[in-house]
């Protein structure tokens, strides 16, 4: 057997460009489906398709460039001034793809009057985010968490939150400064959840059994409200007041 053609150094460059590509698109798979936008948020909000267009776009485009300009009879400061151009305009291309998804990404889960409402980075009201409980004031890293938003006891304040809300200004679940744990909110969970007889009135029966039978410790359902793309449906468990999953079912029609 004839032994292999040696790689061209052209094609070398790319090879090591898109494997390094690959890693760097990986990690950051990773990183928003995993732990930002964990299923199936990534669908309420909306962000799949064009995170994937914008990964795939920058991970496929600079390797072709580079074969495009790694021509073996450019001279060798020519050819690394192209090469490092290619790499500093598709590196500031992922970190601003990477930065707006990061502010897009769901961050708390706001156990509210009778629904769960999903709030993103860039819909929190920061005016009085110092009068927030220490665990508030930042937007969790790590993944969206769970939170209880009582309406505050004083009319004064009641009164100007549902005015401004009325007004297109931000809602209670919006203010961190109101936040409490979750745990704080059994009482409202238990009293505004729902039977799950209810999901078969806005969704096809069999994907409800499909669903439910994957989470049988489910006894009940709340509203989960998006503001983008779908809302979706909470199991919990009334027995002991918790949250057992958000699964992609109707809410409402």
């Amino acid at each position: 057997m004839p032994p292999m053609p040696p790689i061209s150094s052209r094609i070398r460059a790319f090879l090591l460009h898109l494997s390094a590509s690959a890693i760097l698109g990986l990690s950051a798979l990773a990183l928003v489906f995993w732990i930002w936008y964990p299923a199936p948020l990534h669908r309420a909000v909306g962000v799949t398709e064009i995170f994937l267009l914008l990964l795939g776009v920058d991970v496929v485009l600079g390797p072709c460039l580079t074969l495009a300009v790694a021509n073996p009879g450019k001279k060798k400061k020519e050819l690394l001034f192209d090469l490092s151009l290619i790499i500093a305009v598709q590196l500031s291309a992922f970190v601003y793809g990477l930065h707006a998804v990061a502010e897009g990404r769901p961050v708390w889960l706001v156990l509210n009057t009778d629904r769960v409402d999903l709030v993103r980075v860039l819909e929190i009201d920061e005016r009085q985010l110092d009068q927030a409980l220490p665990e508030y004031r930042q937007a969790p890293w790590s993944g969206p968490e769970w939170v209880f938003a009582p309406m505050p006891e004083d009319i004064e304040t009641r009164n100007t939150l549902t005015l401004e809300s009325a007004f297109g200004a931000s809602d209670i679940y919006q203010r961190p400064q109101f936040y409490r744990p979750l745990p704080e909110g059994n009482a409202l969970l238990n009293a505004k959840a729902l039977p799950l007889e209810n999901l078969k009135n806005f969704n096809a029966e069999a994907e409800v059994r499909d669903i439910l039978a994957v989470h049988p410790d489910a006894d009940a359902w709340l509203p989960l409200r998006s503001n983008r793309l779908l809302d979706m449906v909470v199991l919990v468990n009334r027995k002991d007041a918790r949250v057992v999953s958000i699964v992609n079912l109707r809410p409402w029609y």
